[in-house]
């Protein structure tokens, strides 16, 4: 009689403030359908009950997550990676994104599984990594310490409440992911028509992720509330869905805002943005406006994030450095930008230039991130 579970080899790790499982390609189904169902099946996806009781998912956005990696055929790149945001109460996983936090876990897994050749054995080792869900390059540079990946040191990222060794990202050109172009609409502000709630005033673009960047005063907050607070709110949840599915639909991405929530949970992301000001952070500190250059609180998958995406800090990044944004007016100096998020804040910098013919395009993004593993071993899956 043949076993009732089968085991696949698999990592759990943290990158940034987010958590998924790590597989390689060839322990998995080959077949998309047959590679999903398993996937979920680890993850513990879909469960009504929004616990993830039966598998390795956290039950929330930045831990129902799953990362591919394997090495690159493509020149100048040693490996690909590719991301699926697991839907905790569907049998869904959407693959029209990346995970900008998790990429900061790529580079390590990589070097621990043997992909990636000729790194030093102390220093940074540099992991030139294809993000093959929007065709992009992403550049790791990863501490290294007697021939294996230093976890760590004394760099602090807030949303993670241990110190570790700082690993920077370098996210290169990381505008028009799925054939988008950098301003989708053309438009550096739009305005959608949102029912029940009218004309919103938005910036839509396309830089690490697909993002709808609103003012937070639209859908009455003043930006410095926190998610324990605003995920108990079902009113205001569906109007943010309601934004978010309408952005997807100017944005080209759905044909009509049900399609976009339907089909689309994880992209775009939605930002809310607002003036800088004092708040208090889920952990207790005290925030003080003099810290950031513009506050911003995240919807990923129905839910306000515990801290701010990796690919939310890209395209806000972006949108920054380009004139006639939402977000120009609090555009920080030189060309970085810095977030107050609910765990914190973060840094980035983004370096944009013009072409020839006037249109913009982002040269890259960079942010710190940290890594770890939290365990290696086997994952039992259900038949």
């Amino acid at each position: 009689m043949p076993t009732e579970t089968i085991a696949i080899a698999a990592t759990f790790m943290r990158g940034g403030t987010s958590k998924g499982l790590f597989f390689l390609p060839t322990d998995l189904p080959a077949e998309p359908a047959a590679r999903d169902a398993l996937l979920l099946r680890a993850i513990g996806s879909p469960d009504p009950y929004a616990r993830h009781i039966d598998g390795l998912g956290g039950a929330t956005s930045s831990t129902s997550k799953v990362v591919l990696v394997q090495r690159s055929a493509r020149p100048g790149c040693d490996v690909d990676y590719l991301f699926g945001q697991v839907a905790i109460d569907q049998p869904l996983i959407d693959w029209s994104g990346s995970c900008g936090n998790l990429a900061a876990a790529v580079g390590p897994f990589a070097l621990h599984a043997g992909l990636v050749d000729g790194a030093p054995a102390d220093g940074l080792a540099t992991v030139r990594i294809w993000q093959a869900n929007l065709g992009q390059r992403i550049v790791a540079h990863v501490p290294m310490q007697g021939g294996q990946v230093r976890e760590l040191g004394d760099f602090v990222l807030d949303g993670v409440p241990f110190a570790a060794a700082e690993i920077r990202l370098d996210f290169l050109d990381p505008a028009g992911g799925g054939g988008l172009p950098l301003l989708p609409t053309g438009r550096v502000q739009d305005v959608l028509p949102v029912p029940g709630l009218g004309p919103v005033p938005a910036t839509l673009v396309n830089s690490g992720n697909a993002t709808v960047i609103v003012p937070a005063a639209s859908l009455g907050l003043a930006g410095t509330e926190l998610p324990a607070q605003l995920n108990t709110d079902a009113a205001l949840l569906a109007r943010c869905e309601a934004v978010r599915a309408q952005g997807a639909v100017v944005m080209g991405l759905a044909a009509t805002p049900a399609q976009a929530t339907r089909e689309r949970p994880a992209t775009p992301k939605l930002a809310l943005v607002g003036a800088p000001a004092d708040y208090v952070a889920s952990d207790g500190r005290a925030v003080a406006a003099g810290q950031m250059d513009v506050l911003v609180r995240m919807v990923s998958m129905g839910q306000f994030h515990h801290a701010l995406p990796g690919t939310g800090a890209i395209a806000l990044a972006s949108a920054a450095a380009l004139p006639g944004t939402l977000l120009a007016p609090w555009s920080g100096e030189g060309t970085g930008l810095r977030m107050g998020h609910p765990s914190g804040c973060i840094e980035t910098e983004a370096e944009a230039a013009q072409d020839a013919d006037g249109a913009w395009r982002i040269r890259r993004v960079s942010v710190s991130r940290s890594a770890r593993r939290l365990m290696t071993g086997q994952v039992w899956v259900p038949r």
